[in-house]
């Protein structure tokens, strides 16, 4: 048995929070210059420019690449051999979001009543917190800062299961669609299929957390998220909406098995920003 402090985990939340909101993953930046080079359209050429000098002076200058650091989403894959001890592991991710965000003067974004007070609760939290026993004597943890220009366009439908894949298709590419230039594309789109009305919804958000050269390990869902991502920038959304040919970077999906009654879709939008970040303890 390996004993933690919930001390330990709240440094290491405090660290990814700083990374998430001030870098951008690997991948994305590698896309994000090579749609530059491939677009045709000069405007889109332009905008993709302009991200990308975004990305620089963010880094140059310490400050967060969007304005919008987001709401604080956090996964925790606990390993069955670990003991947390010192506290509250709840209390432990709340205070690291909120030294996270406070230290790195990042955007506080979280009211404490969603319909009716809406006041800030003033540290960007409570985070969403989702946790998953794994083997194994380490924690493994990713921030992943949810903007909610993005948000705001993410669907769920409940199909039936005769429901054909060009179907599911043509529901993401809707989704992408009726979101237009509002999540700030070229996208990424975290797309869950199977389980329930709420995993659908998890497991397309942790499908945005994959990076985006990695396509699902199954050849047939590697095949769809290629599908998707032809079908998308056949839109001509383009970067920032101004019409160009590169409306998504990539689409990922998650599946999962479900009932023999349902079929469960859900489409978590991500901007050209789709930020995370990862750690072990």
């Amino acid at each position: 048995m390996r004993i933690i402090n919930v001390s330990v985990i709240k440094e290491e939340i405090a660290r990814l929070c700083a990374i998430a909101n001030l870098t951008l993953p690997c991948g994305l930046r590698k896309k994000l210059s090579e749609s530059a080079e491939a677009e045709e359209s000069p405007l889109c050429k332009e905008a993709l420019g302009d991200l990308i000098r975004n990305l620089e002076s963010a880094k140059k200058l310490k400050i967060p690449l969007c304005q919008d650091t987001g709401l604080a989403v956090v996964f925790l894959e606990i390993g069955q051999e670990v003991q947390i001890t010192g506290g509250d592991l709840k209390t432990a991710v709340n205070e690291g979001v909120e030294k996270g965000y406070k230290e790195n003067f990042l955007r506080l974004s979280i009211v404490s009543d969603p319909l009716f007070q809406r006041k800030n609760t003033g540290t960007n939290t409570p985070a969403i917190i989702h946790t998953e026993i794994v083997s194994g004597s380490d924690i493994y943890i990713t921030v992943a800062p949810k903007g909610f220009g993005s948000e705001n366009k993410s669907r769920i439908k409940m199909f039936n299961p005769t429901a054909s894949e060009a179907e599911i298709i043509a529901f993401i590419k809707e989704t992408v669609s009726d979101a237009g230039a509002s999540p700030c594309p070229p996208v990424v789109a975290g797309v869950g299929i199977g389980g329930d009305f709420e995993y659908a919804a998890l497991l397309s958000k942790k499908a945005l957390c994959r990076d985006i050269n990695v396509r699902n390990p199954n050849p047939l869902y590697a095949k769809m998220e290629e599908k998707c991502l032809a079908e998308i920038n056949k839109l001509g959304i383009g970067a920032l909406g101004y019409g160009g040919r590169i409306t998504a970077f990539a689409v990922n999906i998650m599946e999962f098995p479900t009932h023999i009654a349902g079929l469960p879709v859900a489409v978590n939008m991500g901007c050209h920003a789709t930020r995370h970040a990862s750690g072990v303890v």
